[in-house]
This record gives structure tokens, C-alpha cells and sequence, in this order.
């Protein structure tokens, strides 16, 4: 499942079952931010839901299956609260700044719910099999897109021609990590703040009218 294809519109299954099916992935999703998609079970889900165990199976051939339905659902929702309302801002800067305003909104949200993409690749970093294949190709995929963002940028004179895409997008991933592990596990309540200067500590600092480091900077940057 790439990312790609989360982004495309989401096609309701034209089936008298659909509404059910939808209201179990639903359910699903909501068990999954708490607990993980591996505390996802066939029984649980029929239970919260009043349906037989064989009437939620009929939706889902396997436990697997209905994960990697969660997962897709929960891509095209960030999808939806994320990239979707950036793209009516003006390419460039003032569309990645949109992103990151809207990812970080998200997190914010999400603080008690969980996020399924920072959660699970947690949970199936040392587990090869479809999830993890799907939660890598959604992360990739997520990555693909801020660098799109910040080479518009660049490609507008908004960024300064000379940041590093690559660099930009590992620094802003890796405060929106310590935003969720700051936020859930340490309970810092000054996390999304922290997080906010941050990130603007970064677009600051790769602007067109920024100035550049020195040569001399850059060596001390090396040496230390």
C-alpha cells in the first residue's frame, strides 16, 4: 500500500454491507490508537460492536486483513487533515508551512489517541510480514511528500537553492517523534510549544533571506 495510492479518493464499497464494514474498521481504528494494532482482535471487535464473531469475519478474511484495512484508513484520514487542505495554499513555502501547521495540529490531537504511524512503526520495526511492509511504504511515502514540499519551495526562491531536502525532512520528522514520546510517555506539557519553535527554528533558518552558515561554521559544524 503506498502512499500514493492513500492519497487518491477513497471509494466506498458499492454493497449493501459497506456501513458495516466501515463502522468495524471505525471501531477498529479507535482500539488500535489505545492499544496497537496488534492488540486487534476478531472477538474484541464483535463484542463492542453486539455482532457475531463469523458476521465481522465475513468482512475481513483474516485478523491481518482487517489491520491492513485500519492502516489504510487511518493513512487517508492524515491525508485528509493534513495534505489535503495544504494544497489550496500557494505552492512553495506558504504550502509547507501549511503541512507541518496541520501535521502538528494532528499530533496535538492525537496525544491521547495515538499515532498509528509513529506508534506502529514501533510496534513492527523488527517484524517482517505485510504490515510492516505497508507502515513502511506509508512513512516513505509521507517523507516523499515533505520533500516534494520543501524542493517547491526551493524551486519558488522561497527556500534557500542550497538546503538539503533530505536533511530538512529527517529534522522535522525527528521533532514530530519527540513531540509524540515527549508528549505520551513523559506527559511534558510544554511538548507541541517545543515542537512549534522548532519548527520554525528550521524553515527560519533555510529561508531565502536567511543568511547561509560561514565557511568557518560549517568546519566547526564537522569537527564537533
Amino acid at each position: 500500500m503506498s502512499f500514493a495510492t492513500a492519497v487518491s479518493p477513497r471509494r466506498t464499497p458499492a454493497r449493501k454491507g459497506a456501513s458495516t464494514r466501515a463502522a468495524i474498521v471505525d471501531t477498529a481504528l479507535a482500539i488500535a490508537r489505545r492499544a496497537g494494532l496488534e492488540a486487534l482482535t476478531i472477538g474484541m471487535l464483535a463484542e463492542q460492536l453486539g455482532m457475531s464473531k463469523s458476521g465481522v469475519f465475513a468482512h475481513f478474511g483474516s485478523r491481518e486483513e482487517l489491520q491492513l484495512a485500519v492502516l489504510k484508513e487511518y493513512a487517508a484520514r492524515f491525508i485528509d487533515e493534513v495534505l489535503r487542505p495544504a494544497l489550496r495554499r500557494r505552492r512553495g513555502l506558504p504550502r509547507l508551512q501549511a503541512i507541518l501547521a496541520n501535521w502538528l495540529r494532528l499530533l496535538a490531537r492525537e496525544i491521547e489517541q495515538g499515532c498509528l504511524m509513529i506508534a506502529g512503526a514501533s510496534e513492527y520495526d523488527d517484524r517482517p510480514g505485510p504490515l510492516r511492509d505497508a507502515l513502511v511504504q506509508i512513512v516513505m511515502g509521507w517523507k516523499s511528500e515533505l520533500l516534494r514540499a520543501i524542493e517547491a519551495a526551493k524551486a519558488e526562491g522561497h527556500l534557500r537553492a542550497d538546503v538539503d531536502g533530505h536533511q530538512l525532512v529527517f529534522e522535522i520528522y525527528g521533532l514530530m517523534l519527540v513531540l509524540h514520546q515527549d508528549a505520551r510517555l513523559l506527559k511534558s506539557a510544554d511538548s507541541v510549544k517545543r515542537t512549534r519553535a522548532g519548527l520554525k527554528r528550521l524553515i527560519d533558518a533555510a529561508r531565502a533571506d536567511s543568511r547561509p552558515p560561514s565557511k568557518a561554521a560549517r568546519a566547526r559544524g564537522r569537527l564537533t
